[in-house]
């Protein structure tokens, strides 16, 4: 009963922290911090997901397939964030800072 508690709670909050990712995404106003939205929240929702259904699965081979998943999200996910990040630094697009306007405003 508890493990399926705990598994709930954390399946719902990596539902709901997915969500706002989502709106972040949708609300920051420049591509960094779009892209630190995604990133942050992508893994974290992503741990307490599999979190919640290791829980559910207990000991056997799909909560061993669970952890390698989330061995693999762990390693990749602020790999390509960064990857992202640096190609467009190298690009050319810069980050808003605090004293730039707002797009579309003149």
């Amino acid at each position: 009963m508890i493990i399926d508690i705990l598994s709930w709670i954390c399946l719902v909050a990596g539902g709901a922290l997915g969500i706002v990712g989502g709106i972040g995404i949708h609300r920051f106003p420049d591509f960094y911090s779009r892209l630190h939205a995604a990133g942050i929240t992508d893994t974290f929702c992503a741990t307490l997901i599999l979190l919640g259904l290791g829980l559910q699965a207990g000991w056997s081979i799909a909560a061993f397939k669970l952890a390698l998943i989330f061995m693999f999200l762990f390693f990749t996910s602020p790999t390509a964030s960064h990857a992202l990040a640096n190609a467009a630094l190298h690009s050319g697009l810069q980050p808003r800072l605090d004293g730039d306007e707002r797009e579309g405003s003149s």
